[in-house]
This record gives C-alpha cells, sequence and structure tokens, in this order.
C-alpha cells in the first residue's frame, strides 16, 4: 500500500489555475509563468499523490479524472486556507488585531447589533471576534479588567475612573406587564400603585452597582441578571417592570403587554456609550466597531417626558 507524497503549495495553485481557467496556456498567463513550467508542476503534483489529475487523452482542453474532482475541494479548501493565513499575517504586520473582544449591553437592540457584526465580519474577515453579553455595570467592568477591548455599556460607564466614553445612542424604557395583572386591569392608576406589587428588576454582580437600585420603585422586587427572563416573567403576569421599547413592541401590538401609564414612574431613557480603557486604545477593527455604534446611535429619537435612567 503506497503513501501520497506532499504537494508544495505552488503545485497546488497550478492545478486550481489550470481547472479555473479551462486550458494550461490561460493558467500560464493567470500566473505568470511558461506554458512548459504549468505542464510541469502538474506532472509533479500528480506524481507527488499518485494519482491521475487530468485526462490525458480525448480532449484537447484538460479535463478532471474522477480523482481529480474528487481531490478539488480539498485543495480549494488549502488555498483558500493559506489565503487566509496570509491576510491575517499581513494584518498583524499593518497593526491589525488578531481578535477583538467586545461586550455590550444588554438593552442594545439586537437588529442593531447584528447589522454591525456583519458588517464587521465583512470589513475584518481575518479578524475573530468575541462577544459578550452584559448587564449594567458588567460592561465597563469588563473593559477595566481587559477582558473586553471595547464596550457598549450603559449609563453607568459615566465616570468611571480609567475610562474613555463617547456617547452611542439611547432607548426609552417603559413600565409595562401583561394584561391581566392588576396594573395592567387599571383604567387608571393612582401614584403609588406600583408600591403595592413585585416589580421585576434587572441586575447584575459587578462592583459598580453593589448596593444601588436604578428604577425600582417597590420594595417588593423579583431581581433578574437575564433580561429574556424578565421579559418571559412579565408575560406571564409575574410582576410589572421596565424594558425597553423596541424589545416589547411586538407584545403591545399583540396585547400580551401592556404600558403602564404611572404618574410617578413613566419609565426612562437609558443611553448607551462606546467605552475604552484610557490606557489602551483600540486597535484598528475595535475602532471601526465603535464608530458604528455611535454613528448608529445618533439617529436614535428620545420619548419627550422622559429623563435619564
Amino acid at each position: 500500500m503506497s503513501n501520497p507524497g506532499t504537494p508544495t503549495f505552488d503545485q497546488l495553485r497550478i492545478f486550481l489555475a489550470v481547472v479555473d481557467t479551462g486550458s494550461f496556456a490561460a493558467a500560464g498567463r493567470q500566473l505568470g509563468r511558461a506554458v512548459s513550467v504549468i505542464s510541469y508542476g502538474v506532472v509533479n503534483l500528480e506524481t507527488q499523490l499518485g494519482v491521475m489529475l487530468f485526462e490525458r487523452e480525448g480532449s484537447r482542453k484538460p479535463v478532471l479524472t474522477t480523482a481529480g474532482r474528487a481531490l478539488l475541494a480539498e485543495a480549494r479548501a488549502i488555498h483558500q486556507g493559506m489565503d487566509g493565513l496570509r491576510a491575517k499575517v499581513k494584518g498583524l504586520l499593518d497593526g491589525l488585531e488578531a481578535e477583538v473582544d467586545l461586550a455590550v449591553d444588554v438593552m442594545l437592540p439586537a437588529e442593531r447589533l447584528g447589522r454591525v457584526l456583519r458588517e464587521f465580519r465583512q470589513t475584518y474577515p481575518t479578524v475573530q471576534l468575541r462577544l459578550h453579553t452584559e448587564a449594567l455595570g458588567a460592561v465597563p467592568s469588563m473593559v477595566l479588567d481587559r477582558i473586553a477591548v471595547v464596550g457598549i455599556s450603559g449609563p453607568l460607564a459615566a465616570g468611571v475612573k480609567g475610562i474613555e466614553a463617547l456617547s452611542a445612542g439611547s432607548v426609552p424604557m417603559v413600565p409595562v406587564a401583561a394584561p391581566d395583572h392588576p396594573l395592567g386591569c387599571m383604567e387608571r392608576i393612582t401614584p403609588g400603585a406600583g408600591r403595592d406589587y413585585v416589580q421585576l428588576v434587572l441586575t447584575d454582580r459587578s462592583r459598580f452597582t453593589e448596593g444601588q437600585d436604578f428604577s425600582v420603585m417597590s420594595p417588593r422586587t423579583w431581581r433578574l441578571a437575564d433580561l429574556g427572563a424578565k421579559h418571559a416573567l412579565l408575560r406571564e403576569g409575574i410582576g410589572w417592570g421596565n424594558m425597553p421599547q423596541h424589545m416589547i413592541e411586538g407584545d403591545l401590538a399583540a396585547g400580551t403587554l401592556v404600558k403602564l401609564h404611572m404618574p410617578d414612574h413613566p419609565g426612562g431613557t437609558y443611553r448607551f456609550a462606546g467605552v475604552w480603557r484610557r490606557d489602551t486604545p483600540p486597535g484598528p477593527a475595535a475602532s471601526w466597531l465603535l464608530d458604528q455604534f455611535v454613528q448608529l446611535g445618533a439617529h436614535d429619537r428620545e420619548l419627550e417626558g422622559l429623563g435619564d435612567i
């Protein structure tokens, strides 16, 4: 039983050029080589592998053999992998990051996040990205602890020592409850009524939120670290609470949640900021991410009558 040899990258490139251009002469023109060099490269590749890649009889144009067709996909994968390796090395030599850790606040609209990351993949195909989705003070905490190089934080990043920040838009937070919740059934909610019922509150374990409450009205609270879980419990009628408006617009339209017109708790504006460590400026790819979020956030519209959360 014979073992195939190890072909060179140049041999594989010649093989693919012949396949893609349809002739040895066209492959030579594409690669800037003589036809004899192309033919010699193919023969050497066949010798290394121990199989014929092109039919030698019955056709004036190179036609792949069964073995050639079977190996074509592998050859392309190796070629593409080598191109990716060279592109990544060039990026590193040019100062481009090999990877970027991005932390984003859970309140950030998913559509916006998806749009930016889709364009990021196209703009920086060689840069790996690690995405962390966190709540409240966890985003600036991750940036300060160097777990993430940049972040899109909520308002808790303001004034944090060692953090630089750029305004990156906002979302309105509105109080909601299930339609069968006592508050949801009220035609007119009196001041202070929210204190009589469980309020579902988003929380996190960062040092920036220790001993602090944000937009909490009721002494009866359930605290959750997951915004999706809070959304689900609100729909079940377990309590009332503030939610980013973009996330519950479908519920309001379907009637699975209702907006609470609470005179003493109308909701608020939740502001975002692009953040990074002052002593660690972001590289080209991370800076691009920040710029995209800042530009998109500039178009956010704020609801009248809402103060900042």
